[in-house]
């Protein structure tokens, strides 16, 4: 493989503030070598694009990502959608985007001016899903699924080289005036098309196409039929650097021959292929690294794109190193929502959220089926998608820069678990001053949910007041409305804040939420809607009794058999 870009030459990264190369170019070339030659598999691009490198952070994605179900938002809601249709992208590599936000701000305001300038420019937007379509079309190329015919022929090949060098034009051609990170790709492919190499393969697809002139003259009838057809003059495309005269290519056969060299058919032309690929190796391996880049900025396209489709906003956040925001800068998000629901078939119902804190501990109560577990998975994926440096799913977000993310929704008892109920409660609270670095964003449901009342109050009490300590961002969900009720008559921390279900008229949730600790927990009402009631229940047991007494089944006739004889009288007959 030719040397990876130099410092001085543009690369094409659209992830890093400072370009880089960070996919391994002398590990790919065996895979290029092959799907060249063979075809190769999808797994052998996905797998090397997965191991590239990313630009540093500190956040750890197993402290989060399962309890806020990434991979279905990846899925689900972050899909890449060009010309209605649907494209799959390499799901390892985004997943990692997804779950390692840069530790730099630079970085995600790079990142941020990338998108707004896609989603600001239609124009922009055109070019950019022109070039991935194009960047899809090489790597299938390549595989040995996607080539037009299988085992490595001349035209396979040609095909390769031909959607190679349409990638390369788009580039060089693309993204004029822009300001953001996009004028690299054009830099990129204009530096492409400088190249030698680039002009042996423009060349060689031109000799290609153009081996020479054919002048016809034909003759139509009155009825449009083809009378005759005759070739007046057959002219060699002489210009091209690639061309030899019949007479020189049957020397050079005949050269080789003499030599006791035999060339088959087309040899050559595969050897002169191979020398023009082997140049391009670099170019292509770039390709791969930018096409993994690309579908993080159209999942975030297309998110905005779902979200437009149900009416509801989208935005760029405000991130804001904590301190720096002035006294009582906390979180502000303006119409916020969940993004795991947009590709259901209902509406997200937006809510408005603030603290005054950037290190807040935030109590959120109310009934059940209110809205606070998917209130946390809001804020946790709303933090996630603006330190990344996509949209966030809200009309306005300021948010704290925060160091990382531990998330605790999902309380599954297994049969293995090595602890009770309590017990796996204290593991979890355990894990999390284990796991949780300074500056993060804690995001606890049902905190001692696991034991009676008043010890898990005590247990939560101790928890809630040391958590101030590790200044981070903290929202836990409770049912125990007198530990709530407690904390705010006589709060242990200065941080604490206070939410709860919002209700209308009819102590219906509103999926709303303001300021203040529930006064109770509606289960009474939850119960009658789910028909948990004393009359429900009632009535299904008597109609469970009804239905055993008419099915009962009849009582079968019991057939009596003869006794046997006495002995005494069996012998009294045989006597006689």
């Amino acid at each position: 493989m030719t040397e990876p870009p130099t410092d001085a030459e543009p690369i094409p990264d659209l992830l890093g503030e400072e370009p880089a190369v960070r996919i391994d170019l002398r590990e790919l070339r065996q895979t290029l070598v092959f799907g060249f030659a063979l075809g190769t598999s999808l797994e052998q691009f996905d797998r090397v694009l997965g191991a590239a490198t990313l630009p540093a952070s500190s956040w750890d994605h197993a402290a989060f990502e399962r309890d806020l179900f990434l991979e279905d938002l990846v899925q689900r809601s972050l899909r890449i959608r060009i010309g209605g249709r649907t494209l799959s992208p390499c799901l390892p590599y985004l997943l990692r985007v997804m779950s390692e936000p840069p530790r730099e701000p630079s970085v995600v305001a790079f990142r941020q001016r990338v998108l707004e300038e896609l989603a600001g420019s239609a124009e922009f937007r055109r070019q950019f899903e022109r070039i991935y379509t194009g960047l899809v079309a090489v790597r299938t190329a390549l595989c040995s699924e996607g080539g037009a015919r299988r085992g490595g022929g001349t035209h396979r090949r040609l095909e390769i080289l031909r959607a190679v060098e349409e990638v390369v034009n788009d580039l060089a051609g693309a993204f004029e005036g822009a300001t953001s990170g996009l004028s690299r790709l054009r830099a990129f492919g204009m530096s492409v098309k400088a190249t030698d190499t680039y002009e042996r393969l423009a060349a060689l697809l031109d000799h290609e196409r153009h081996l020479g002139t054919v002048d016809l003259r034909v003759q139509v009838g009155s009825d449009g039929a083809l009378r005759t057809f005759q070739i007046v003059a057959v002219r060699e495309n002489r210009q091209n650097p690639f061309h030899t005269s019949a007479i020189w290519r049957f020397f050079t056969r005949l050269r080789l021959l003499l030599r006791g060299y035999r060339v088959a058919p087309g040899e050559v032309a595969e050897r002169l292929l191979d020398d023009v690929w082997s140049g391009m190796e670099s170019v292509v391996g770039m390709f791969l690294q930018l096409l993994g880049d690309m579908e993080f900025y159209l999942a975030g396209l297309s998110l905005a794109d779902m979200a437009q489709d149900k009416g509801l906003p989208v935005c760029l956040a405000e991130l804001v190193r904590p301190g720096e925001g002035g006294e009582g800068a906390g979180m502000e998000i303006k119409r916020l929502y969940n993004p795991l629901l947009l590709a259901g078939k209902t509406t997200p119902v937006p809510c408005d959220l603030r603290t005054a804190h950037d290190d807040a501990v935030v109590i959120v109560t109310g009934p059940n089926s209110g809205g606070k577990t998917r209130l946390l998975q809001s804020i946790g994926l709303a933090q996630l998608l603006g330190q990344v440096g996509l949209f966030v799913t809200a009309e306005r977000a300021r948010m704290p820069m925060l160091s990382g993310m531990f998330v605790s929704l999902i309380q599954e008892s297994r049969s293995d678990q090595p602890e009770g109920q309590l017990g796996m409660e204290l593991m979890r609270i355990r894990r999390l001053f284990e796991e949780l670095g300074f500056g993060s964003l804690v995001l606890i449901d049902e905190l001692c949910s696991g034991t009676n009342p008043s010890e898990g109050e005590e247990i939560a009490r101790l928890v809630i007041s040391l958590l101030p300590e590790l200044k981070s961002q903290v929202f836990v969900t409770t049912h125990l409305l007198t530990l709530a009720s407690g904390l705010a008559e006589d709060p242990p921390v200065a941080q604490l804040e206070f939410l709860q279900v919002e209700l209308d008229p009819h102590e219906r949730p509103t999926y709303g939420f303001i300021a203040g600790v529930a006064k109770t927990s509606l289960a009474h009402r939850t119960a009658a809607r789910l028909g948990v009631t004393k009359d429900e229940l009632s009535s299904l047991i008597a109609a469970k009794k009804r239905a055993a007494a008419t099915q009962a089944p009849a009582r079968p006739k019991v057939v009596r058999k003869p006794r046997p004889a006495a002995i005494g009288t069996v012998k009294a007959l045989r006597r006689r």
